[in-house]
């Protein structure tokens, strides 16, 4: 089932979306594959520690966050991943490497690799490892506010 949070969260704003099951998957990638979604369209949700604050970075499945990149964008001095250890307890419902992309969940704000929204659909983790949410960009726009930066 769907991060509780998640599915309250989209029924809340009348967000029509599809929850996608697939075989059990860990990264964005197989996640896309298991699912039947292409790479573009699937969203892979990192957690950026920019100047000690956690902001969500949101990429294609198929590419890497470009730190550097989102440095500059932001105007950053600093830019590194955020650890595993320091998320555990940040986003309850969650399994590691599922977090949907949506910052109002957790507080954090939310950047956007352009090419997501190029399509019309986007697909993310479900916040877990057997479930991706499918929804309209226009809608995940909307509710998400998120900024766009190239990364």
């Amino acid at each position: 089932m769907p991060m509780t949070r998640l599915v309250e969260f989209l029924k809340a704003n009348g967000v029509p979306h599809q929850v996608i099951p697939h075989r059990l998957a860990f990264t964005a990638r197989t996640v896309a594959g298991a699912a039947h979604i292409p790479g573009r369209e699937m969203a892979k949700t990192v957690v950026v520690d920019l100047d000690g604050q956690h902001v969500l970075a949101v990429v294609p499945a198929d590419r890497k966050v470009d730190l550097e990149r989102l440095r500059l964008a932001t105007g950053a001095y600093y830019a590194d991943l955020a650890e595993e250890w320091e998320l555990a307890h940040d986003f309850p419902g969650c399994e590691p490497g599922t977090l949907p992309p949506f910052g109002d969940l957790f507080g954090l704000e939310v950047y956007v690799e352009p090419h997501l929204a190029e399509d019309a659909e986007i697909a993310f983790s479900a916040g877990n490892h057997r479930e991706v949410v499918r929804m309209a960009y226009q809608d995940f726009e909307r509710l998400a506010h998120p900024t766009l930066v190239p990364m």
